[in-house]
């Protein structure tokens, strides 16, 4: 039965208990450590009638937790009729295997519950893609009731020397049927691979066509207020919830600064601490605006008390992404419900330029319009640059990221005129010592 467990990782209407296991240095709220994980299992539909909260200096091999904490975790889930029990850590699938024999239910760990939300509010193909293909390299090693079909087949039985594993006749037909299982996973992922490739590429051509533009992106943790300040500030109409993750598909629409000028302002998905690595990976194609923005508005709630912790899980993923140099504008958001001041001071005093706002009242956006409209004054340059010819992948590069003005050939060498964002001709020149600036203008 426990087995079977493993084939469902949805929990959708299940009354389910939370266990935080709590490690030196881990980024968490000491003192509420499962208020992130019930608002994450409550997104995903289940209900939480119980939680658990264990110390460690360090975590056990066999079951991450003491085998005592794991069985007080079972009497717990007995007593409440639970039949899952949802991990703020991440396991391995022996651990799982051990605390799913221990505790008799069902064993949720952080990214799996994560990967189950996504799930659940994918609503475009790309965002479904996105997720299974997250899902299938997270998930399938763990799901060891998949192949419990082997136990009926010859090869997979018997404890004698000729009914056991590998006895004679019967090794065979066990090995070809999992390897058919693992190979269609195999093939599955492969193809989710192929199909995310062209969707990247024709997202990166999308970004690329915008060379000429100035280009801003939201990010920030989840349930910050994205939606709500982009709303505000370009009347987008993107959909608002009170929710976590209630934005998968990246929106972008025009922001009209005044004065002639514009800017592009995209919302994208937002953050969350311990934000599985596979997941980030597999939207890579949606975070496309993040990784070419010119600007980064980072939307922080500054009425939670984790304000700071938010802003490192958002700075770790950006990290992730390689884009935490890009010039970064921090929105402390939420101002018009804070109730604790000193979050606020503790905030300014960590982060670079920030400004306050409300993005549900409008208080504070004109200063953001103002410092944009500064900041794409002073963003892009006309220059000319030089590098060897034979550097194809450079010449690529600067295609994707400039306007070529013009095109000259000098023997082994390439002269370009460009006009370019000051973040990218930097890029480019950090990450290409071959290129040459001749001459820049502004």
């Amino acid at each position: 039965m426990a087995e079977l467990k493993r084939t469902d990782l949805s929990v959708q209407h299940e009354r389910v208990v939370l266990m935080a296991v709590l490690l030196p240095g881990r980024m968490i709220n000491v003192h509420r450590p499962l208020d992130e994980l019930a608002s994450l299992a409550e997104t995903a539909g289940a209900e939480v009638v119980d939680g658990l909260v264990q110390k460690l200096t360090k975590v056990h091999s066999a079951t991450y937790m003491g085998r005592g904490k794991a069985e007080e975790l079972r009497d717990r889930a007995e007593a409440n009729e639970a039949g899952t029990i949802i991990f703020d850590n991440d396991l391995s699938p022996r651990q799982i295997r051990e605390l799913e024999e221990i505790t008799n239910c069902k064993i949720i760990d952080r990214s799996e519950l994560i990967l189950d939300i996504f799930a659940g509010r994918a609503r475009t193909r790309e965002a479904r893609l996105q997720v299974e293909l997250a899902q299938l390299q997270y998930t399938a090693p763990r799901l060891r009731g998949m192949w419990t079909h082997l136990e009926r087949l010859a090869g997979a039985g018997g404890g004698g020397a000729i009914g056991s594993v590998g006895g004679i006749g019967t090794r065979g037909p066990g090995e070809r049927q999992i390897e058919i299982d693992r190979r269609l996973v195999r093939d599955r992922v492969t193809r989710l691979k192929g199909e995310l490739a062209k969707i990247d590429r024709r997202k990166q051509r999308e970004v690329q066509s915008r060379a000429t533009e100035f280009t801003v992106s939201l990010v920030g943790y989840t349930n910050s207020g994205k939606s709500t300040v982009m709303n505000a500030l370009t009347g987008a109409g993107q959909p608002v919830e009170d929710k976590l993750f209630a934005t998968l598909d990246t929106k972008t629409a025009r922001w009209n600064l005044g004065d002639g000028q514009t800017a592009l302002l995209s919302d994208t998905v937002g953050f969350v601490r311990d934000l599985p690595h596979r997941l980030v990976a597999s939207f890579r194609a949606t975070l496309e605006e993040v990784i070419h923005a010119d600007l980064l508005l980072h939307v922080v709630d500054v009425a939670s008390e984790e304000a700071p912790l938010q802003i490192r899980a958002v700075n770790e993923v950006l990290e992730e992404l390689e884009c935490a140099d890009r010039p970064t504008l921090v929105l402390l958001n939420k101002m018009d419900i804070v109730e604790d001041p000193s979050i606020v001071q503790i905030v300014e005093s960590r982060v670079g330029r920030s400004l306050r706002i409300s993005g549900h009242t409008g208080v504070g956006l004109d200063a953001v319009v103002e410092a944009v409209s500064e900041m794409i004054d002073g963003a892009v340059v006309t220059t000319t640059v030089r590098f060897p010819a034979r550097e194809g992948k450079l010449s690529s590069w600067i295609d994707q990221m400039a306007t070529v003005l013009d095109r000259r050939y000098d023997n082994d060498s390439v002269e370009l005129d460009l006009r370019i964002s000051r973040t990218h001709l930097d890029q480019l020149c950090g990450r290409h010592p071959a290129l040459t600036i001749v001459d820049q203008n502004g």
